[in-house]
């Protein structure tokens, strides 16, 4: 990705970020100061600065963390974090089950604020009442929306939500050679792919050091931070544009308009985006997923539907298929992103050359 000299261009200055978790803290070094705690509605504010895992402030850390004291240096280290801690499922605490917000109420009172990108780096299996429909107004009020696709493609390869919701997009993970993460999940669903294996988190919530973990999770809050780079270069464009700029400078070795079931248009690459003062992001009212929001989600999404992540067919440059990476140790970790502990020394160093996906197309 080169960050280094992404970071000439942009920073992520003036953008806001909401991350939806298991709460953020906001007194890790890498996160002083970063962390908007008081633009929080208090109907929605409970335990908002107190993470009871670490994930969220993980999270926190991969898109705005500024390196200080050893820590995270994110990749968009000039944006704003704004931390929301919900009860839904394995993101929250036995104590959050009857005071944490519902997932509906939180984005509703994100896309009535001024963030920009909402940040969910978790997946389940069940979609749940009033979710769509807050999502359907978070979009109508301008926010673009990111989640990752889950990470048990090895077993049961659920249809995950919230990614699977129309105007949600859907990220998968690969490692800096461009593989497909094997716990990646796959369907049409998904929409781009973002590093995601051998990245840096707390290893739990007493905040002492760092462990190195891969999942959807750390995918979506890298990719969280490659739009808050696009969206502070260009301040006037819609989510639309942001959106579509990813996609037409993604990496990728097939045609943009027969996507991946396994990658969606490919891998994101923001460089390309801020490397060109002139790009052309199209229409600002275009929505460039139209196509898969009005068809929603199709097909099986089994892993017996197409090539399984499991199965590791050969590599091949020809057809686009290949080899899927990633070990099966804490696969169940739904996080990605390159980025550096302490003096940001070799950054994100995931470029748009050769690629080794497992391909599918989502017509399969």
């Amino acid at each position: 990705m080169k960050a280094d000299e992404m970071w000439k261009v942009s920073t992520g200055k003036g953008v806001k970020v909401a991350v939806v978790d298991t709460g953020v803290n906001p007194n890790t070094p890498s996160l002083k100061g970063q962390v908007l705690a008081d633009e929080v509605p208090e109907s929605v504010g409970y335990k908002a600065t107190e993470d009871w895992e670490g994930h969220g402030t993980s999270m926190a850390e991969l898109i705005a963390g500024t390196g200080a004291g050893g820590g995270l240096k994110g990749l968009a280290p000039g944006a704003k974090i704004v931390p929301y801690r919900i009860a839904m499922k394995d993101m929250a605490s036995e104590g959050d089950k009857d005071k944490a917000p519902e997932l509906p109420d939180v984005i509703r009172a994100i896309a009535d604020s001024d963030v920009k990108i909402i940040s969910m780096s978790f997946t389940e299996d069940i979609e749940r009442p009033g979710v769509p429909e807050a999502i359907k107004y978070a979009r109508s009020k301008g926010k673009l929306m990111i989640a990752g696709t889950g990470n048990d493609a090895q077993t049961k390869n659920f249809i995950g939500y919230p990614a699977a919701y129309p105007y949600v997009v859907g990220i998968a993970a690969a490692d800096k050679s461009g593989s497909v993460g094997k716990f990646s999940e796959h369907g049409n669903y998904v929409d781009l792919a973002s590093p995601g294996l051998d990245v840096p988190r707390w290893c739990d919530n007493t905040f002492r050091s760092y462990c190195t973990g891969q999942g959807t999770s750390q995918a979506t809050a890298i990719a969280s931070a490659s739009a808050a780079l696009i969206w502070s270069a260009h301040p006037d464009w819609t989510a639309n544009q942001v959106l579509a700029s990813l996609i037409d400078t993604a990496g990728r070795d097939w045609a943009k308009d027969d996507p991946s079931t396994y990658l969606g248009y490919g891998l994101i690459r923001p460089r390309k985006v801020l490397e060109n003062t002139d790009f052309n992001p199209g229409s600002a009212g275009t929505d460039p997923l139209a196509k898969e929001n009005a068809a929603g989600v199709t097909g099986d999404t089994s892993p017996s539907a197409s090539a399984s992540t499991s199965s590791q067919p050969s590599e091949s440059t020809s057809d686009g298929q290949a080899s899927a990476a990633g070990s099966d140790s804490d696969s169940s970790d739904n996080t990605t992103m390159w980025v550096a502990l302490g003096a940001a020394a070799g950054v994100l160093l995931l470029g748009g050359g050769a690629f080794a996906v497992i391909r599918s197309r989502r017509s399969a």
